[in-house]
């Protein structure tokens, strides 16, 4: 049978064989992909709901007053909660606190909240980095699976890249072919057949915002992030090729060092301080150096802790433009890397903008309110194929598409599998595994049937 005979024909070998494959990844990946859509939701969100729970801790009434300085704002921090400093946070508009997060001396981490026009200590919390608060931190967690560490993270990372995969499918499955189903609208009100249209219309819909999703999300993951960063920089579209070559660096990653860095930085190494030869910078003058080069307000300044360490100052605002970070030589003040937007290569650019607008912050409420309609959409549209396989699931049985008794499958589904498997790697090893447990069914089913 031909291609175009395949197409047309929706009971052909193609057509369930494609069947089958996008109801075993939708049952697997769609639970996924509702934690994913509920956690990301609410952490569109996260200012917002850190402002409501924390702002006791966050807020202050502005002042005219001007700000004390950063040094007097961390003795007082450090007077009330003792402990190491590790970074200071500065105020990121006026009526927020600055933040000192600090290691107590029982070896917890913990972000001391402070009024920089009085000096004033509010309290403190435990530092959860980038989430802001430990109510954001766990659904930060939850929605990465880190939870479980690093099986957590290539899960994640199947889950997208079979994302990827079941919208093409799903797109393929519901084109109407002359078939009276549901095409831009449902077109069936009642039974399993509302479902079915309910899932088809809603993935149509989503199918865009599902494949940004899950693009965007890739660049952190372990394997393909690791690699396409390492690609990235190969080819001069990461981070220029020579840009790290004015400076002894380190061993320690920049992902390692930093609690939050541009995905093109996470496996580039930190530059060293040169040779001690007097005391530390003061805090004060490292300060003023970054805000005199105009780094943006709500940086954090990550503090050194050994002999050959650097101060960080780091910033990752709403406006991804302005995103930078800054290394200074501990001894002598020296600016030994300022890496600003600009600076960065087509991919490094496109992820900063991918992943300030996967959560929500590019083009503010705006941003929040469409991507927050798509969560809802895929929740939707995961818990009525669930709903939809409940229903066609006969008694007692999985209600799988049936293994399609020949196997002659067009050449470009195989092409496209190892395209899938090259692009994904670990979307590949579990085709593999899937072809293996498929080609076993048919085995058996044509012994039966022989």
């Amino acid at each position: 049978m031909s291609d175009a005979a395949l197409r047309q024909t929706p009971n052909s070998t193609l057509y369930r064989a494609i069947w089958r494959w996008h109801f075993y990844a939708g049952l697997i990946v769609l639970p996924f992909m509702i934690l994913l859509a509920i956690t990301g939701g609410l952490y569109l969100f996260n200012d917002e709901i850190n402002d409501t729970i924390y702002g006791d801790l966050r807020r202050v009434d502005p002042s005219a007053a001007a700000y004390l300085p950063p040094s007097e704002l961390v003795t007082r921090a450090l007077m009330a909660h003792p402990g190491t400093m590790k970074a200071y946070q500065s105020p990121s508009e006026p009526g927020r606190t600055a933040e000192i997060k600090r290691i107590g001396s029982d070896g917890r981490p913990n972000a001391v909240c402070v009024n920089p026009h009085s000096g004033l200590v509010l309290g403190s919390m435990w530092d959860a980095g980038p989430g802001g608060s430990p109510l954001m931190w766990t659904i930060r967690k939850l929605h990465s699976l880190e939870y479980i560490g690093w099986w957590g993270n290539r899960i994640i990372e199947c889950v997208a890249g079979w994302a990827i995969l079941l919208v093409a499918s799903g797109i393929y499955l519901w084109w109407p072919r002359g078939r009276k189903v549901g095409v831009l609208r449902p077109k069936s009100n009642k039974g399993r057949p509302m479902w079915r249209d309910l899932h088809a219309v809603t993935g149509i819909y989503t199918s865009v915002f599902i494949v940004f999703l899950a693009f965007t999300g890739l660049p952190w993951s372990g394997v393909w992030g690791k690699y396409f960063s390492e690609l990235s920089y190969t080819i001069g579209l990461g981070i220029p090729d020579g840009y790290w070559a004015n400076f002894p660096t380190s061993t320690v990653l920049t992902g390692e060092a930093l609690e939050k860095t541009p995905w093109i930085l996470e496996n580039r190494p930190m530059p060293v301080s040169g040779t001690a030869n007097g005391d530390v910078i003061g805090l004060d003058n490292v300060i003023q150096t970054v805000e005199n080069m105009g780094i943006h307000p709500g940086y954090t300044l990550t503090i050194p802790d050994t002999p050959e360490g650097v101060f960080t100052a780091s910033v990752y605002p709403d406006d991804v433009l302005r995103g930078r970070v800054i290394h200074l030589d501990q001894y002598t003040g020296d600016v030994l890397v300022d890496l600003e937007f600009s600076d960065l290569g087509a991919l490094g650019r496109a992820s900063e903008w991918g992943t300030s607008i996967h959560m929500g912050q590019a083009f503010g409420l705006v941003n929040q309110l469409i991507l927050l309609l798509a969560c809802i959409a895929i929740i939707l549209m995961a818990v009525s194929a669930l709903i939809m396989w409940w229903k066609r699931r006969p008694p007692g049985s999985l209600g799988a598409p049936t293994v399609p008794s020949d196997w002659r499958i067009p050449k470009t589904i195989f092409a496209i599998i190892i395209v899938a498997g090259i692009i994904f790697p670990l979307v590949g090893l579990t085709i593999f595994a899937v072809i293996l447990i498929e080609l076993a069914l048919w085995a058996t089913a044509r012994r039966k049937t022989g």
